[in-house]
């Protein structure tokens, strides 16, 4: 079996006492479009620093085609770096700024000028050779970030939020430019994002990283159908999750009693209990079917707010010694014809839809 394109070993970084990064591993293949996903000081940028070449790891290694990077500095590495500030130079213009890689490479002007017009081509700013940063809009001077990120043919591209100043609109106008542009080039990205939303859009894989290290790894659809931990669960789509007692385990799965009484079996269990423990239930707002009055469903309740979302319909269902859970229905289903806050309604769900995660015992 071939070696990855791009191959992480037991990344570590620390800072006094203070750990960032802890033996982050992963092998991204040549061409793919890897997103490092959490929330603030989760790691995924001093990660994405260290494989810039910007911060020296306390531990592991890097390795590009099979050569270690760490004793290559970084304007060596050849790697191309988007920030999320554009840290464009305001003096020169937008030909000058894509230029700037080639030149303190010493490339011949004929070639800078033929890689600096298939850059703008690339990002569509052809005729914005002459302008000035001062004298363009937020997306497209990242445009021109991007463009002198690629203008060498870099074998990796790093992004580090470059889209997080940007309005709503106009950056899910530069995400899909960004795919576009990956789909073409086929250059390699690892890209840096706390939006969900953001990484579901652009990657082919997404490593979910928390408090320093990688809860998980995998494709979108992988992460939000199967996730590996809580915390994914949670950052990775929308949740509700319902506190329960496990009656009985059989292998990976378990049988629980739900508040009220009602009985589920068959979930899908993270870890490995015993009858009696507590364990916390995943379920999808969109995966649980909402019935008017008190019915057969697993669990009962009032509806507290109904919300209009454009394409559905989000229902808040209050319940003795619950918290509220979020259900959401597509518009138009019958199930939402006149129902108002106060109606008594029942949920149910399928056990092979939910996820059960154990809970610490109470202190």
């Amino acid at each position: 079996m071939s070696e990855p394109f791009l191959n992480i070993r037991g990344i570590r970084k620390t800072f006094g006492s203070f750990t960032a990064v802890r033996d982050v591993t992963m092998d991204i293949a040549q061409g793919e479009f890897m997103t490092f996903l959490g929330p603030s000081g989760s790691g995924k940028s001093t990660t994405l620093y260290i494989l810039a070449g910007f911060q020296d790891p306390s531990g592991g290694d890097i390795f590009l085609d099979g050569r270690s990077l760490l004793a290559t500095p970084s304007h060596r590495r050849n790697i191309g770096m988007v920030f999320q500030r554009y840290t464009l130079f305001p003096h020169l213009t937008v030909g000058e700024n894509v230029a700037f890689p080639l030149r303190i490479r010493r490339r011949p002007q004929a070639e800078i000028a033929e890689r600096v017009r298939a850059a703008l081509k690339l990002v569509r700013l052809e005729g914005f050779e002459d302008r000035k940063p001062a004298n363009m809009s937020g997306g497209q001077q990242q445009r021109v970030a991007l463009a002198r990120a690629l203008v060498y043919n870099p074998p990796v591209l790093l992004m580090d939020e470059p889209l997080s100043a940007l309005d709503k609109k106009l950056r899910e106008e530069i995400q899909f430019e960004i795919r576009r542009i990956h789909q073409e080039t086929g250059v390699t990205i690892l890209y840096v994002t706390h939006d969900q939303e953001e990484a579901l859009r652009l990657s082919d894989r997404i490593a979910v990283f928390s408090q320093g290290e990688i809860d998980q790894i995998g494709t979108g659809p992988e992460l939000y159908a199967a996730p590996a931990t809580r915390f994914v669960a949670e950052f990775i789509g929308d949740s509700n999750f319902i506190e329960t007692s496990i009656v009985s385990t059989d292998g990976r799965q378990a049988r629980l009693v739900l508040p009220g009484g009602a009985m589920i079996d068959g979930v899908p269990l993270h870890g490995a209990a015993s009858p009696g423990g507590r364990a916390a239930l995943l379920l999808r707002p969109e995966r649980i079917d909402l019935q008017r009055g008190e019915g057969e469903g697993a669990l009962a309740g009032e509806v507290y707010d109904v919300t209009f979302l454009g394409n559905n319909v989000h229902v808040l269902v209050g319940m003795n010694d619950v918290a509220p859970v979020s259900v959401r229905i597509p518009f138009g289903h019958a199930a939402l014809a006149g129902l108002t806050p106060g109606e008594r309604v029942s949920l149910r769900f399928n056990a092979a839809d939910t996820h059960a995660f154990l809970e610490p015992p109470a202190a």
